[in-house]
C-alpha cells in the first residue's frame, strides 16, 4: 500500500518518503527513495509510450464508409465479385449435399480444376458490364483480390482446392458499421476471405468495425459422412425431417443465409449454416438486433435470398415452390407478400450450383429501382406493377457459377438509419 501511494509522484509522494523514512530508518529511507525515483522514470517513460502510441492510432472519421441496415436504402457502395481463376470444388460430401444429381458427373470429372474456361470468359464481362452500369447508376464499386484458387491447401483435418471470390454475399453481411466474415462450411471455401481482406482492411482503417465469426475447423465431424442422398425424392424427405449435411459439431454459416430488415435480421438452418451458427450470430447481435429462424418447403435449402427476398420495407417476395412455413408473421405485421413468376431460363443452360430462382435474387438499387436479368422479362413486368423500375443487365453466364445480382455483391453502403419494421 506504501508503495503504491508513492507510484503517484508529486509533494504527496516526497512526503511519503520522509514518513517512512522517520518510522523505519535511514537505510529503508534510501530504498524508498531509490524506488520512488525509478517509479517517476517509468511513469514518465509509460507516458511517452501512450503518447507514441496514440500517435500511431488513427482517429476514428465523422462519417464511417460502412454503414447498411436493410436490402432497400439507396446503395452508395457496393462490393462485386470476380469470376476470375474460379475452380470447380472437389466432389466432397457437402458439395454433393449442395449439388443436383445431373450435375454429379461434371464435379467428379473436373474438380480441382478450373471452370470452363470459354464459360469463365463470358462471365468476366459480363460482371464487368455490370459494375460499369453500377458506377453510371452512382453507386460507388470495388472489387476483390484476384487469386489463383487451384492452388491446393492443407490443414490438420482436410485438403482442398479453393472455388472463387465470386460471391461476396457468401462470405460478408454488413449490419449498420460493422463487416462480419462468415467462417463458411465448404472446404473448398476455407480461404475465400483472402480475396476480400484489402478492402476490408481499408474499411477498417477508416472506422468501420471488423468481426470474424469463429473459424470451424471443417473436421469430418462437421458433416454427415453418410449423408443419404441419391435423388430429388431424397432431398425432400430429409429437409422435411430437418436433417442436414452440415451438424451442430461447431459453428458454421454462410452470410447469404440471412436478410436484413433493420433491427430484425431472419435466417435459415441449411445445409450450410447450423444452428450454432445462427445463434452465435443472435448473441453477437443482441441486444439491438433480433435474429430470427424461418424455413422454408425446400428440398435443397442453401442462402435465403432466391427464396425469401425482401426488397422494401413491408415488401418481400416469397418463392413459390418454396413457401415459408412462418410467414403469418410477416402477414401479421402488415407486410405485402409477393409471389414472383416462374423464371425463363432454359433447361439447357448449365447451372452448376444454383436453381433457375435467381431470377428473383435481384439487387434493389433503392425503393423504386431494382438491378435485374434482362432476360426475365415476366419479372420485369412484375417490378413494373409495382412501381419499381427496372435496371436490365445480362448475367447469364455469370449465373452458371452459383449466383443472381445479390449474390455477387456486399452492399457496403446505403443511406439510412436503423429502424423497426415489425413493432
Amino acid at each position: 500500500m506504501l508503495r503504491v501511494r508513492c507510484l503517484r509522484g508529486g509533494s504527496r509522494g516526497a512526503e511519503a518518503v520522509h514518513y517512512i523514512g522517520s518510522r523505519l530508518g535511514r537505510t529503508l529511507t534510501g530504498w524508498v527513495q531509490r524506488t520512488f525515483q525509478s517509479t517517476q522514470a517509468a511513469t514518465a517513460s509509460s507516458r511517452s509510450s501512450c503518447a507514441a502510441d496514440d500517435k500511431a492510432t488513427d482517429p476514428l472519421p465523422k462519417d464511417c464508409p460502412v454503414s447498411s441496415y436493410n436490402e432497400w436504402d439507396p446503395l452508395e457502395e457496393v462490393i462485386v465479385g470476380r469470376a476470375e481463376n474460379a475452380c470447380v470444388p472437389p466432389f466432397t460430401v457437402e458439395v454433393k449435399a449442395n449439388t443436383y444429381e445431373k450435375y454429379w458427373p461434371f464435379y467428379q470429372k473436373h474438380g480441382g480444376h478450373s471452370f470452363p474456361k470459354d464459360h469463365l470468359k463470358k462471365a468476366v464481362a459480363e460482371i464487368e458490364e455490370m459494375c460499369n452500369i453500377l458506377k453510371m447508376e452512382g453507386v460507388t464499386v470495388r472489387r476483390p483480390d484476384t487469386i489463383d484458387w487451384s492452388l491446393k491447401y492443407k490443414t490438420p483435418d482436410f485438403e482442398s482446392t479453393g472455388l472463387y471470390g465470386a460471391m461476396p454475399r457468401d462470405i460478408l453481411i454488413v449490419v449498420g458499421n460493422e463487416i462480419i466474415e462468415a467462417p463458411m462450411a465448404w472446404r473448398a471455401r476455407f480461404f475465400e476471405y483472402r480475396a476480400y481482406r484489402s478492402i476490408i482492411k481499408d474499411y477498417f482503417h477508416r472506422g468501420a468495425k471488423w468481426t470474424t465469426a469463429p473459424k470451424p475447423t471443417m473436421a469430418d465431424e462437421l458433416y454427415d459422412q453418410d449423408y443419404p442422398i441419391y435423388s430429388v425424392e431424397d432431398r425432400h424427405k430429409l429437409a422435411a425431417q430437418g436433417k442436414f449435411v452440415t451438424t451442430e459439431f461447431e459453428p458454421c454459416f454462410d452470410a447469404a443465409d440471412f436478410i436484413r430488415a433493420g433491427r430484425d435480421i431472419f435466417a435459415q438452418r441449411s445445409q450450410v449454416t447450423n444452428h450454432l451458427g445462427i445463434e452465435w450470430m443472435r448473441r453477437h447481435l443482441a441486444p439491438d438486433y433480433r435474429v430470427h429462424i424461418i424455413s422454408f418447403k425446400d428440398p435443397n435449402p442453401m442462402h435465403i435470398d432466391a427464396t425469401f427476398n425482401i426488397i422494401g420495407p413491408g415488401l418481400v417476395l416469397s418463392n413459390p415452390d418454396r413457401p415459408c412455413h412462418q410467414i403469418d408473421l410477416f402477414k401479421k405485421a402488415g407486410w405485402t407478400i409477393v409471389t414472383p413468376p416462374k423464371p425463363v431460363i432454359p433447361d439447357d443452360h448449365p447451372l452448376w450450383m444454383s436453381s433457375k430462382w435467381l431470377s428473383m435474387n435481384v439487387l434493389m438499387l433503392d425503393e423504386k429501382r431494382v438491378m435485374v436479368d434482362a432476360n426475365e422479362v415476366p419479372i420485369q413486368k412484375m417490378f413494373e406493377k409495382l412501381g419499381i423500375s427496372t435496371i436490365k443487365v445480362n448475367i447469364r453466364n455469370a449465373n452458371s457459377l452459383g449466383g443472381g445480382f445479390h449474390c455477387w455483391t456486399c452492399d457496403v453502403r446505403r443511406r439510412g438509419t436503423l429502424q423497426s419494421y415489425f413493432d
